[in-house]
């Protein structure tokens, strides 16, 4: 069967997907994908909503023939490949294609850790007991010990951190459970598999442990396929730079006092360390204020109470370090804990080294940054240039590798998303959408709305909404730049409500899981989803629960930001426009990415409300605006709300 007998109206998809329905782009792009395939060649695709990439690359990984490891934004995305879309396709081309599911180690059950937290008992509440109990009766029955099966226990019940493993402290091959290891079966089959369907952490996980020559997690392949790739440069960023947390030392100290009390209770120093390292790990907490911030090193270490804290915690931590080494013979799991205690301690020290100067095309520069959290400051060292740092990993490197996302170029110009990934010799193509955004969708920019810096002005946004969301009849996601924003929404819109003696059930990222607030908003119908970065992508609500997306401001990175203000500073060293060469390309793209929830299908009517007056009132607005997809466009309320009086008579209308 050819490609064309494949995506025919009666071709083997017909059946099997529900409102399947032949696209030219589709077919193009599985062209496109299968002849990159072949050639080994490096490909960076953007599709646009509606095309169909999921099949477009999947299709092409089934009849390949050879082993394809395909990585996806988040583990949600990951388990409906595997659990969804793969079973369906396989089943569509009748491929025997062996596929298996790979996930980092902290999402699988450890039944050694697992054991041991049931026979000490140490718990901090009786819902944590019981969790545990739960996980335990999980494990038992379970073949894959996948955390994500474990309906029971929610994905962040803090009983997970005694029921699961680290890099730190795995026994490897001198665990008792050895043979019972969840992590390793699933690294088993994936070995065997013909497809491999990882995330992004993990492949990056497995590139960086390469490049530390401590082995490897993933199978060999002929191909790689990143799907959600907009997502790469962030995620290169965190793995090729280097990370420790009050948090983790807290941590730390919580494991050392359990396996001294088992393994070495004689020696009565262990326990005396550990509380000087608790103690001076809370007080760099207290060190920086109550408020939560970051703010470049240099800034923090002018502070003297801060910098105080960090010389003792670094100390205690050095003290840590000599006493674990001393009784690391004892015990296989005192051994682990001094190598983790001497690699907290080694990036602890690094972070305090003196900065890289700036190399050519920022090569090798480090920024060092602080992030006060609401319990803990994090210790960052990120580089400038991962794109630099991820091209030499695959430079020598003959297998095919595919880049895909809707969302990879501005106005269909690659040069940021390539430089930012280190691909500057890929092939490159763009499908538009399939969806008729002219008829389907209207850009509404509101009129007088204010400075978007200025006070009141999430206060402005929810007054202009209040009238739109009413026309809409809710369904609708507004979405924010920020926590603090959306909080603040939320509060404006439930005393707005109450004043009207009406309104919609509303919903509130954080409240629930992710999943658990998108099922409850599809099953309402006239909710108001209020969020921020989670649901401004990986989001698909299609039909008449969404007819209404409301952007609070263009998602420009803060002006605060560390990264940002050295990769600004060292651009301009270079000659470069920081603004029009790396923040608007990236305010472009997580623009589309938010605009791209409200229309999923041929049927789907709506309106993308932005608030931001810039979007028309500066000179690069129209930069932006372009970008998006060719929605007709409107400043007035009326036009906004008479869209939707216009899409109930559509509906109402009686079929051809």
């Amino acid at each position: 069967m050819d490609l064309d007998e494949i995506f025919s109206h009666d071709g083997p998809f017909n059946g099997v997907l529900p409102h399947y329905r032949p696209r030219p782009q589709q077919l193009e792009m599985t062209r496109t994908i299968f002849s990159a395939l072949e050639r080994r060649a490096r490909l960076v695709a953007e599709a646009g909503t509606g095309t169909g990439k999921t099949l477009a690359y999947l299709v092409p990984t089934l009849m390949f023939g050879g082993k394809v490891i395909v990585s996806t934004g988040t583990k949600t995305l990951q388990d409906q490949l595997f659990h969804r879309d793969i079973p369906a396709v396989r089943k569509a081309l009748a491929r025997p294609v062996t596929v298996a599911l790979l996930k980092g180690r902290g999402n699988y059950v450890c039944p050694y850790h697992l054991e041991r937290a049931l026979a000490e008992g140490r718990f901090k509440s009786r819902e944590e007991a019981g969790h545990l109990q739960s996980i335990a009766r999980f494990a038992a029955i379970s073949d894959s010990g996948d955390r994500m099966a474990c309906g029971e226990v929610p994905e962040d019940a803090p009983a997970w951190a005694w029921a699961t493993s680290t890099r730190d402290n795995c026994l490897g091959g001198d665990c008792p459970h050895h043979k019972a290891c969840f992590v390793l079966k699933a690294r088993k089959k994936a070995l065997e598999a013909d497809l491999v369907v990882v995330n992004h952490h993990l492949f990056f996980a497995d590139v960086w442990l390469k490049d530390e020559g401590a082995g490897e997690l993933l199978p060999a392949s002929n191909a790689v396929i990143f799907d959600e790739a907009h997502q790469l440069p962030a995620t290169a960023s965190l793995f090729f730079g280097e990370t420790v947390t009050t948090g983790m030392l807290l941590d730390l100290c919580r494991d050392v006092r359990v396996e001294a009390a088992i393994n070495c209770a004689d020696f009565t120093d262990l326990p005396h360390a550990v509380g000087e390292l608790e103690v001076a790990a809370r007080q760099v907490r207290l060190s920086l204020g109550p408020a939560q911030a970051r703010m470049p090193a240099a800034r923090g270490l002018e502070r003297g109470d801060f910098r105080g804290a960090l010389d003792e915690l670094v100390s205690a931590l050095a003290r840590l370090d000599a006493l674990l080494e001393s009784q690391a013979e004892r015990a296989d799991e005192l051994e682990k804990l001094h190598t983790r205690c001497h690699e907290s301690a080694g990036r602890l020290e690094r972070w305090l080294s003196p900065p890289a100067e700036a190399g050519e095309n920022l090569a090798g520069v480090i920024v060092r940054w602080l992030e006060v959290a609401t319990h803990s400051v994090l210790f960052h060292a990120t580089p400038l240039n991962a794109g630099e740092l991820f091209a030499r990993q695959i430079e020598d490197d003959a297998r095919a590798w595919i880049f895909t996302s809707a969302t990879l170029s501005v106005r269909k110009d690659f040069a940021h998303y390539l430089h930012e990934i280190g691909l500057s010799d890929a092939e490159t193509a763009v499908w538009d959408s399939p969806f008729d955004y002219d008829k389907q969708a209207l850009l509404y920019v509101p009129e007088t709305m204010p400075d978007p810096n200025s006070p009141g002005y999430t206060e402005a946004v929810v007054e202009a909404a209040w009238p739109i969301l009413q026309a809409s009849g809710g369904g609708a996601f507004m979405l924010f730049t920020s926590l603090r924003a959306m909080n603040e929404a939320h509060r404006l819109l439930q005393a707005r409500m109450a004043e009207a003696g009406a309104g919609f059930p509303l919903l509130l990222q954080g409240d629930k899981s992710r999943t658990d607030l998108l099922d409850e908003f599809r099953r309402l119908g006239n909710a108001i989803l209020l969020g921020s970065q989670s649901f401004w992508e990986g989001v698909d609500v299609a039909g008449d629960a969404l007819s209404l997306v409301i952007i609070d401001r263009l998602p420009f990175q803060p002006p605060d930001d560390p990264v940002l203000a050295a990769r600004m500073e060292a651009m301009k060293r270079a000659g470069k426009n920081p603004f029009f060469d790396y923040q608007l390309p990236h305010a472009v793209i997580s623009l589309k990415q938010g605009a791209g929830r409200l229309i999923r299908r041929e049927s789907d009517r709506g309106v993308l409300m932005i608030c931001d007056p810039r979007l028309v009132e500066k000179p690069y607005g129209r930069r932006i605006w372009q970008a998006l997809p060719p929605m007709k466009r409107t400043r007035k309320r009326d036009e906004a709300v008479a869209f939707f009086s216009i899409a109930a008579d559509d509906s109402d209308a009686p079929a051809d």
